[in-house]
């Protein structure tokens, strides 16, 4: 995973107000920050090209608050998340920060009647993620979690063609997400502390993603999980977590790590079609490589999103490379082909289309795909079952 520092401040251009002499142009959406990291770069970098003001950033600490301020250009530093809460000029919050954190600052954002985007997992537990998912739909709000890579142009073009029929019936569902951040013995972070991070991390993290993506492209929901999970590092430092509740643990020892650093998992839908994926974060080579194989009845594709500019489609007649390209394809592929083929797109604009739709949402507009509270409350049910199957040695329910 990534640690390089952010980029410099990017500055949106600011819309004209008026479209012409008699009506006006809604005003920019205004957006804090919560969370100063990786990720909280690019909520800020979706968020400026999306048009949005950002009022302010809280950070782990008032000092890093105000580094974090100068070094975005934004005006305001916040000193704690009541703050946050307190200023009327806020209309969205980007929760970024440790995973513990999540539930609690997105349910005092929606209460305050803020809209929220919330990093993954929604809760460390199912039922966190029940209550935030109730509470978002008894409001009027917008509650989004970026399960992003639905927005990889070719995933809406292998999803279109499923709802065409041209893959048939789904045969089996089967791919890995695999990572080597976590390979050295001496990587560590606040992920590993399950009292910030959860009591799942890699398949949390990851195969979080994987599920949703896979359930979302064959539109196939898994009933039941047979799981079994790994720790290939048995101690890690302690000391390099940051937290938002407290301070870190004294560097310079080791602690036994009790969140798995691989898992395989078997699913099964209601209707008995079989999936299998594999989730590592120990994996020596893979950076990011998400990828999946869909096999049906008339035809088979795979995505790979360390190369997502292509998709294989599979015949027993004869395969086929289809590459992004806005000139033609579904109506959702051409939306989100921001570039001319063969200029790359990836993990950035999928995550800037995110939060564009997101801020359309908020605006009155119903997107196609847009992951909200609810789906990452199915995400918290999948890892609730995944971690339970993996104990229990047996078939689990979701």
């Amino acid at each position: 995973m990534s640690t390089t520092s952010p980029p410099g401040p990017l500055r949106a251009q600011r819309p004209p107000e008026t479209t012409d002499a008699t009506t006006p142009r809604p005003r920019r959406p205004r957006a804090a920050l919560v969370g100063a990291g990786m990720i909280a770069a690019v909520h800020r970098r979706a968020a400026l090209l999306a048009g949005a003001e950002i009022t302010g950033v809280l950070a782990s600490t008032p000092q890093r608050a105000r580094a974090t301020a100068e070094e975005w250009g934004v005006a305001h530093a916040y000193q704690d998340f009541e703050q946050v809460l307190a200023d009327d000029r806020v209309d969205v919050v980007h929760i970024c920060t440790p995973n513990a954190t999540h539930a609690p600052f997105a349910e005092a954002a929606l209460r305050a009647g803020k809209h929220v985007v919330c990093e993954k997992p929604l809760g460390v537990s199912a039922a966190e993620a029940e209550r935030l998912a109730t509470l978002a739909r008894s409001t009027d709000l917008v509650a989004t979690v970026p399960f992003v890579y639905r927005y990889h142009p070719l995933v809406r073009e292998i999803r279109a063609r499923r709802q065409a029929g041209e893959f048939g019936r789904w045969n089996l569902l089967h791919g890995s997400y695999l990572q080597d951040w976590m390979l050295p013995p001496e990587a560590s972070g606040w992920r590993v502390d399950p009292a910030l991070g959860g009591p799942s991390r890699a398949f949390a993290d990851i195969g979080s993603h994987w599920c949703d993506l896979v359930e979302w492209v064959s539109g196939e929901r898994f009933s039941e999980v047979f799981a079994a999970t790994s720790v290939a590092v048995p101690e890690r430092p302690t000391g390099t977590a940051v937290s938002f509740s407290g301070p870190a643990d004294e560097p310079g020892r080791c602690a036994p790590v009790q969140t798995e650093d691989s898992a395989t998992v078997l699913l099964r839908t209601a209707e008995g079609l079989l999936g299998s994926t594999t989730v590592s974060q120990v994996a020596a080579g893979r950076k990011n490589r998400l990828w999946f194989e869909l096999d049906g009845s008339e035809g088979s594709a795979v995505f790979d999103q360390e190369n997502p500019e292509a998709v294989w489609l599979g015949g027993t007649d004869g395969n086929r490379v289809l590459v992004r390209d806005p000139g033609h394809g579904s109506p959702e592929q051409r939306r989100l082909s921001h570039l001319p083929a063969g200029h790359a797109q990836g993990y950035a604009q999928c995550f800037e289309a995110f939060v564009a739709d997101t801020y359309a949402a908020i605006a009155g507009a119903a997107p196609d795909g847009l992951p909200t509270f609810a789906d990452g409350l199915r995400s918290a049910r999948l890892v609730d079952a995944v971690l339970r199957s993996s104990h229990d040695r047996t078939w689990t329910k979701v």
